[in-house]
């Protein structure tokens, strides 16, 4: 191995580290994130944890990042199911079962924004990664028969669902590619109102309740078996 590549290794390795110590400052904290207590679990000076992260902000996007490629990630590895509405059911509950198990990183990316913080383009990629997983499978169904269309949506709403349409899914009638935001939408909403405690002292078959409230978006979006 080069000296390059070395030192190359050696860096992502402790970027790895600082990354890990601040994910459990935000089990405590939440996203008000200090780089001095982060580089003091580690046994660090604050200024050599400066030489990975420049600043918090930056130390919070590399985590953001890496919480969207992890939950893209899970969406990605739901297997291919026969059918439309099984198969954006079953991303969905992948997509709440990494949430449960990652609750602190789906705040983060979900929850309330972080003062003074401003997400940068970097994000977006991984950040789309888990949208994509389901509007492949509305984009899909459409190709197939298998999505009704629904009445054209007009004004603004309606030229903004086509622009969503020609960027993510070319092709796809409008209506249809707003109708699938929206039931993206639908499934943050349901996820964070159960990982937020909207559930509390209600409903105790989350699950159940979760499966429910995407069966009904299924039948919204207009998906078919």
């Amino acid at each position: 191995m080069s000296a390059a590549s070395l030192r190359a290794r050696i860096r992502a390795e402790m970027s790895d580290e600082i990354k890990a110590a601040a994910r459990k400052h935000l089990a405590i904290e939440g996203a008000n994130l200090s780089l001095r207590a982060v580089a003091r679990d580690l046994g660090m000076a604050s200024s050599a944890l400066y030489r990975y992260f420049a600043s918090r902000d930056e130390l919070l996007t590399a985590l953001i990042i890496d919480a969207y490629d992890a939950l893209g990630a899970a969406a990605e590895a739901v297997p291919v199911f026969p059918t439309a509405p099984q198969r954006w059911v079953e991303i969905a509950h992948a997509v709440r079962n990494w949430a449960l198990a990652n609750p602190h990183e789906w705040a983060l990316v979900y929850g309330s924004p972080v003062p003074g913080y401003q997400a940068p383009s970097d994000t977006i990629g991984s950040a789309t990664r888990v949208i994509f997983a389901f509007a492949r499978v509305v984009a899909e169904a459409a190709t197939t028969g298998h999505a009704v269309a629904g009445s054209p949506v007009d004004g603004q709403l309606g030229e903004e669902f086509h622009a969503l349409a020609e960027l993510a899914l070319p092709g796809m009638a409008p209506q249809l590619a707003g109708r699938a935001m929206a039931g993206w939408i639908q499934v943050c909403g349901a996820v964070s109102a159960e990982l937020f405690g909207q559930l509390a002292n209600t409903i105790d078959a989350r699950r159940e309740f979760f499966e429910f409230q995407m069966r009904g978006t299924v039948d919204w979006i207009g998906l078919r078996a």
